[in-house]
C-alpha cells in the first residue's frame, strides 16, 4: 500500500464490525443509498474509510426510523451537494421533527389506550369484587 492509498474493509469485516450482514450492506448498494464497492481481493467487496461512514450514518437515520424513501433523499442531497453539511442538516432536522412529531401522535394514542384499557379492567376488578345481585 503506498502513502496516499488508504485501507479498505472487506465486507464481511464490516459487517461483524457493525453488527448487520453482509447481505444489508449489499442490499444498501442495491437500491442507491452506497456507491458502489471496490471489487479487490477475487471479487470481494471492499470500503474505504467515506463508505464505511456512510454505512453508519445509514444505520444510525433507519436507528431513528427515517423511512428508505427518506434516506435515498438525503443521500441524493448529500452527495448533489458533495457531502455539504450545511446543506443536508437543514433537512435531517425537517425529517427528525417529522418524526417527532409522528412520535409524539402515537404516544398520545397509546396514553388514550392506556387509560381505557386501565378503566375497563377496573370495571372488571369492580365486578368481580361486587357481583350484581341477582
Amino acid at each position: 500500500m503506498t502513502a496516499h492509498q488508504e485501507p479498505l474493509t472487506q465486507i464481511g469485516k464490516l459487517a461483524r464490525q457493525l453488527g448487520i450482514t453482509t447481505r444489508t450492506i449489499r442490499y444498501y448498494e442495491e437500491v442507491g443509498l452506497m456507491g458502489p464497492s471496490d471489487r479487490k481481493n477475487g471479487g470481494a467487496r471492499s470500503y474505504n474509510r467515506d463508505e464505511v461512514l456512510r454505512l453508519k450514518f445509514i444505520l444510525k437515520l433507519k436507528e431513528l426510523g427515517i423511512g428508505l424513501k427518506e434516506m435515498l433523499s438525503l443521500a441524493e442531497t448529500f452527495d448533489t451537494h458533495n457531502q455539504d453539511f450545511d446543506t443536508i442538516t437543514p433537512q435531517v432536522l425537517e425529517i427528525l421533527d417529522l418524526h417527532i412529531g409522528k412520535i409524539d401522535d402515537k404516544i398520545a394514542r397509546l396514553a388514550s389506550l392506556r387509560r381505557d384499557i386501565a378503566n375497563y379492567r377496573s370495571r372488571i376488578q369492580s365486578l368481580l369484587e361486587n357481583p350484581p345481585v341477582t
